[in-house]
């Protein structure tokens, strides 16, 4: 295996640039992280609905009833829709390079990550791959959970704790594990 290796060429990170991406205008993205640092990221628990307003301020598209908790970290706000009565759990972080949808009713816990940008390691200048992320109405991802870049989790599909997803999970579907596999159907009593 590692004659086929060496018989490839090597990554040269002296040759990576961003391509054609733009996330937005300097002063823009300079002005969110200041806000981000003093009022998401941060162990204070401003209200949810101060963190809406200021969002909503930066081009995010969000429903009434949210709750974002402390130390949360987005990249970009104008890259995010989120539904009516979605929570943020503490830690979380959405590295949104590209489009974000969160649905109405979703659950993000704890430490989870939605990550849309990676790089493509075929390539010898390790350039980035992008892909949107949805989470429609009633998903649960749970705490420590990794959602990569292109994933769609259909309504009200878990992801449960700790576990690593790179396709789509199917709507009512339990995923489990690394990589995330299908474990049951999601049983709803109410």
């Amino acid at each position: 295996m590692d004659a086929i290796f060496l018989q490839q060429a090597q990554i040269d990170l002296s040759k990576f640039n961003t391509g054609d991406y733009n996330a937005g205008p300097l002063w823009k993205i300079a002005l969110w992280y200041l806000v981000s640092y003093l009022f998401f990221d941060s162990g204070l628990a401003y209200p949810s609905n101060f963190k809406r307003n200021l969002l909503i301020l930066f081009g995010a598209k969000v429903g009434k009833g949210i709750v974002v908790k402390p130390h949360v970290r987005i990249k970009y706000p104008w890259k995010l829709s989120i539904g009516e009565n979605s929570w943020l759990g503490e830690s979380v972080w959405i590295e949104n390079f590209v489009d974000v949808e969160i649905g109405n009713n979703v659950c993000v816990s704890q430490g989870a990550m939605l990550l849309t940008g990676n790089h493509d390691y075929k390539v010898e200048s390790f350039p980035y791959r992008f892909g949107s992320i949805v989470l429609e109405d009633g998903v649960w991802i749970g705490a420590k959970s990794v959602v990569c870049p292109g994933v769609v989790c259909e309504s009200h599909a878990i992801l449960t704790v700790n576990s690593v997803t790179s396709k789509t999970l199917e709507a009512g579907g339990v995923y489990s594990g690394n990589p995330a596999t299908y474990v049951r159907a999601r049983n709803m009593i109410g």
